[in-house]
C-alpha cells in the first residue's frame, strides 16, 4: 500500500434507468433546496445582528452556530444509517426540510441567545439528518459518470436560495424588523418539504428492504476513506460559521446601521461566488483530479481568512475575501461529497455520507466555539489567524493523501 486516497470497489446497486442527469428527482432536489435555503438564509443572514440587538457577545454567536451545528453531528450520522434504507430515507428527508422551518420561524419568539441556541440546534438537527439521505438520493438517481455535475449543479441551485434569503432579509429588515424577517422565513421553509415530498421519488421499486446489520468500521469507513475524513476534519476545526464574517465586516466598516447592511450586502456577494462556481466546479471535477481541486480550494481559505485577520476596512478588499471565502464553500459542498463517493462502497455509501457530514459537523462545533472565545477574549486577529493556520494544515494534508 503507497498510503495514497484510491477509489473503493463499486458493489451492485440501484439506480433509474439509463436518464438525463437532470430528472425529475434531481429538479426536485434543486427546488427543495432553494427554498429551504431562502428561509433559512434569510434567518443566518441577520442573526449576528439580532444577536448584537439582544446583549450578547461574538462569544455567544460562536456558542450558538458551532453547538448547534455540533449537535447535529450526531443527527448527520443517524442520517447517514438512515439513507442506506431505501423508502425510509425519502420521508426523513421531507420531514428534515419541514422541522428546519418551523425552527427557523421559531426564531421570532427567542428573548435570549439561549433561547436561539435551543431553536437553532433542533433546526440543524433536523437539516442534518436529511443531508446524507439526499445525497444519497441523488446519487443514485444521475449516472456515475455525472455525480460531480450533478453535486455542483444541486449546490449552485440551493445558494440560489442562499443569494435570495438575504436579499429579501435586507429589503424587509428595516421595514418589519428583524423578528418579522424570522417569521416570513418560515413560509419558503415549509414550501421546500412540499417539493420534496411530492417530487423526488425513490429510485428503482421504491420498497423498502430489510435493513442490513450495521457494517463494521473496516466496511463503513475504508482505508483511504479515513485517511480524506481526518484532512477534512483538521480543515473543518478552523472552518468557523461564514456567519462571523458578517459580523467580522460590520466592526470593520464601523459598526453602525450603513455598516451592518452593507456587511448583510457581502454576505451576499458571498452567496452569489457560491452559486456561480458550485456548477463549473462539479464538471471540472468529473473532467479532472477532484481531490487536488478540493486541497486547492483548501489553500485559497488560509488565504482569504488571513485577509480577514489583516482586517481591511474599505469595501473592495471586503468584497474580494467575501468572493474567495464563497468559492471555497462552493468547493467544499460540491467537492467533498463526490471524492466521497469515489471512496466508498456503494451499500454504505449512505452511512459514509453520515460520517463525513459528522466530521464536518464535529469541526463546526470546535472551529466556531474556538473562535468566538478568542474573539471575545484576545482578538479577531488572534481568532481568524487560527482559522487561517487549520486550513493551512487541512490543505497540506489532503495534497500529500492523494
Amino acid at each position: 500500500m503507497d498510503g495514497r486516497l484510491k477509489p473503493a470497489p463499486q458493489r451492485s446497486e440501484t439506480r433509474l434507468a439509463p436518464t438525463p442527469w437532470l430528472n425529475r428527482n434531481v429538479a426536485g432536489m434543486c427546488l427543495a433546496s432553494l427554498l429551504s435555503d431562502l428561509g433559512h438564509e434569510m434567518a443566518t443572514a441577520i442573526l449576528p445582528l439580532f444577536i448584537v440587538t439582544i446583549g450578547a457577545s461574538p462569544a455567544a454567536l460562536g456558542v450558538v452556530e458551532g453547538a448547534s451545528d455540533g449537535a447535529s453531528t450526531f443527527a448527520k450520522v443517524g442520517g447517514g444509517r438512515i439513507a442506506d434504507q431505501p423508502g425510509l430515507r425519502h420521508r426523513v428527508a421531507s420531514l428534515g426540510y419541514l422541522l428546519t422551518a418551523l425552527a427557523t420561524g421559531s426564531f421570532a419568539l427567542a428573548q435570549s441567545w439561549f433561547e436561539l441556541l435551543v431553536a437553532r440546534t433542533f433546526g440543524w438537527m433536523a437539516r442534518g439528518a436529511r443531508g446524507p439521505c439526499r445525497d444519497n438520493l441523488l446519487v443514485e438517481s444521475v449516472p456515475g459518470e455525472k455525480v460531480g455535475t450533478a453535486f455542483g449543479f444541486h449546490r449552485s441551485a440551493d445558494t440560489v436560495g442562499a443569494i435570495l434569503g438575504p436579499l429579501v432579509a435586507m429589503l424587509l429588515m428595516h421595514r418589519i424588523g428583524l423578528r418579522g424577517v424570522f417569521v416570513v422565513s418560515l413560509f419558503p421553509g415549509i414550501l421546500s418539504a412540499a417539493a420534496f415530498f411530492f417530487m423526488v421519488r425513490e429510485p428503482g421499486d421504491g420498497r423498502e428492504h430489510a435493513r442490513p446489520p450495521f457494517p463494521g468500521w473496516n466496511a463503513a469507513v475504508p482505508p483511504a476513506f479515513r485517511r480524506f475524513l481526518l484532512a477534512v476534519g483538521v480543515f473543518g476545526v478552523g472552518d468557523f460559521a461564514h456567519s462571523m464574517l458578517v459580523l467580522r465586516a460590520a466592526d470593520l466598516m464601523g459598526g453602525t446601521a450603513s455598516a451592518m447592511s452593507a456587511a448583510v450586502a457581502l454576505y451576499v456577494v458571498h452567496n452569489v461566488a457560491h452559486a456561480l462556481l458550485s456548477y463549473p466546479l462539479g464538471i471540472l471535477g468529473d473532467r479532472y483530479q477532484r481531490r487536488y481541486l478540493l486541497a486547492g480550494s483548501y489553500a485559497v481559505d488560509t488565504v482569504a481568512t488571513i485577509g480577514f485577520a489583516i482586517g481591511p476596512r474599505s469595501l473592495v478588499p471586503l468584497v474580494l475575501l467575501f468572493v474567495l471565502e464563497g468559492t471555497v464553500m462552493a468547493a467544499e459542498e460540491t467537492l467533498e461529497s463526490a471524492v466521497a463517493t469515489d471512496l466508498l462502497p456503494a451499500d454504505v455509501r449512505g452511512t459514509g455520507f453520515g460520517i463525513l457530514a459528522g466530521t464536518n459537523g464535529v469541526g463546526d462545533l470546535i472551529s466556531s466555539i474556538v473562535v468566538g472565545l478568542l474573539w471575545s477574549n484576545f482578538s479577531a486577529e488572534l481568532a481568524f489567524a487560527y482559522g487561517a493556520s487549520m486550513s493551512a494544515l487541512g490543505s497540506m494534508m489532503l495534497f500529500s493523501a492523494v
